[in-house]
């Protein structure tokens, strides 16, 4: 059972196994999606078909009368549940002998819920990983079965972090299948509550930047939001265009040092330095960078730049291309959180 990319490849790890077989693969139903908004199945389903499965079903609700009697049909062992969307009744819990398996991206009990990877980046930890767990009624409560671990580098994104906790997860869970298949599997470990933290599920109003945040609470949910839900500010009301918001998207920023004693004194959010081409000597030249263009902009101690950008209605571009258009004044103009 699943939905997202990270599900397709944790199916294609457990079909790579010959001892694995797949008897079938519920996901979520198609959804309108692009320009044209035609329904188009979600990444699992459509990995499922290019890979020759036939049994796939996509209910809106897996518990129900239907769902379970085509699940029921298929006759599972066990039921393995990577970012599938819904949740697990017990009747459904408790079909397959060997129970449901679900793989989560993080090391729980740290980080249960629906953004674990984002959530452990903005937060500045240096080691996550994946956890194989059997499924009870709670969130994410259930006993651990096996763990995997894989470090956070310092200038990782969301995405480049969820991409190889995917490939993580296939490893982990397949492993974990396997073990259950020949009745190897260590002791359970059980959850201890009062070690849990909790990843809410993200909007995209989440992404909204506070320039009075210290820098580093900035630049990491920058990179831990990108590519979604995505973090952004605003312009200045005299750069809007009529009819925009404002908006700025920000995709790509580096912190910088306080160069200048009297940027200390600007207030967050203000536009301290407008650097167009790139510095080839000076002391900010050593403090960005290579080749680095765009705004600095305060924040609550420090400043970033934000290097790569896309303005609403408008295509990413550097930072440098940003300020070619959109002429801001250094110690005047402000980017707005609202």
């Amino acid at each position: 059972m699943g939905s997202s990319d990270a599900s397709a490849v944790c199916l294609r790890a457990i079909m790579r196994e010959k001892e694995l077989e797949v008897v079938g693969v519920v996901t979520q139903p198609d959804r309108p999606a692009g320009r044209g908004k035609a329904l188009t199945p979600c990444p699992c389903k459509a990995f499922a078909v290019e890979n020759g499965i036939t049994e796939i079903i996509t209910p809106e609700d897996v518990n129900s009368d239907e769902a379970m009697d085509k699940i029921r049909s298929w006759k599972p062992d066990v039921i393995a549940v990577v970012a599938f969307g819904q949740f697990l009744k017990a009747p459904l819990l408790n079909l397959p002998i060997g129970g449901c398996i679900n793989c989560h991206f993080s090391l729980l009990p740290k980080y249960r819920g629906a953004s674990p990877v984002v959530s452990a980046l903005a937060a500045g930890e240096k080691l996550t990983g994946v956890t194989a767990m059997r499924m009870g009624l709670g969130m994410d409560d259930g006993p651990i079965l096996l763990q995997s671990y894989e470090p956070i580098y310092s200038d990782v994104t969301g995405g480049e972090l969820m991409d190889s906790l995917a490939i993580t997860g296939g490893v982990t869970l397949a492993k974990t299948l396997k073990l259950i298949n020949r009745n190897a599997l260590p002791p359970e470990v059980k959850q201890d509550p009062s070690e849990a933290t909790f990843a809410k599920k993200l909007k995209k109003t989440d992404g909204l930047i506070k320039w009075d945040d210290p820098v580093i609470f900035v630049e990491r949910k920058i990179r831990a939001y990108m590519p979604w839900p995505g973090t952004y500010t605003f312009l200045p009301q005299r750069l809007r265009k009529k009819g925009s918001t404002g908006r700025v998207s920000i995709l790509k920023a580096a912190i910088v040092k306080m160069i200048d004693p009297a940027w200390r004194d600007a207030a967050p959010g203000t536009v301290l330095k407008c650097v167009k081409t790139p510095l080839k000597d000076g002391p900010l030249a050593t403090a960005l960078p290579p080749k680095a263009t765009g705004p600095i902009v305060k924040c609550l101690d420090t400043a970033l730049i934000l290097l790569e950008l896309k303005p609403e209605g408008s295509s990413k571009m550097d930072g440098g291309a940003f300020l070619a258009g959109r002429p801001l004044i250094e110690g005047e103009d402000s980017f707005l959180s609202e």
